[in-house]
């Protein structure tokens, strides 16, 4: 997989609504609750010493999938109005989460994918991986210069995938106003990767 959805085993403690000024408070939302205890963590995986966080439950529940969408929607209409243009899901994931998040918002979702995957004229950026690299593109007549996107993936981890696709979305001349996920493994600091572009997360965990 392009970016882990797991970390080597710490403390469990979580925090909810990782924007900035977020509260133990944001835990009392009964649909954050819904999201949070569809979470399922297991020890020594897919290696000894990790602990994996799994997603899997909460796209099998209409209810915590429905509730999650609804909280990112409910964020970046509070932050950015109808500024947004289009929403961007990263490959693969992040699939799962762009188009229902888009349609919530009454937006286009454009696709960045790994490399090779896509027809016709592309842009592409590499990035990173334990061991070697690994590449995403996006078709060159997904986004006009000054459109304004927002970037979903299910999970943020060292934020090399989500920093290679802000890369894309500039060489199109395209505005990130913000990228997102569902779950944030924070002890792995992928947000200062994407530095200076916001990013948020429902759920974080160490």
């Amino acid at each position: 997989m392009p970016r882990p959805s797991w970390r080597p085993r710490q403390s469990p403690r979580r925090r909810a609504w990782a924007a900035a000024g977020s509260s133990h408070a944001a835990m009392a939302d009964p649909e954050l609750q819904l999201v949070e205890r569809r979470i399922r963590s297991f020890p020594d995986f897919p290696t000894p010493g990790v602990l994996f966080r799994d997603i899997s439950p909460v796209l099998k529940d209409p209810a915590s999938f429905r509730a999650a969408i609804g909280l990112l929607a409910r964020h970046l209409k509070a932050t950015h109005g109808g500024r947004i243009d289009y929403i961007a899901g990263l490959d693969s994931r992040g699939f799962l989460f762009g188009p229902s998040l888009a349609q919530e918002l009454g937006l286009g979702c454009v696709l960045i994918r790994k490399r090779g995957k896509l027809p016709g004229p592309t842009v592409w950026a590499s990035y990173a991986l334990e061991y070697g690299k690994a590449e995403l593109e996006i078709q060159k007549d997904a986004l006009e210069p000054g459109q304004k996107v927002v970037v979903v993936d299910d999970l943020l981890a060292t934020g090399g995938t989500m920093h290679a696709a802000c890369e894309l979305l500039g060489h199109l001349q395209a505005e990130v106003l913000e990228c997102v996920s569902l779950v944030e493994l924070t002890s792995l600091k992928g947000r200062e990767k994407l530095a200076p572009v916001p990013f948020f997360s429902l759920l974080q965990y160490e």
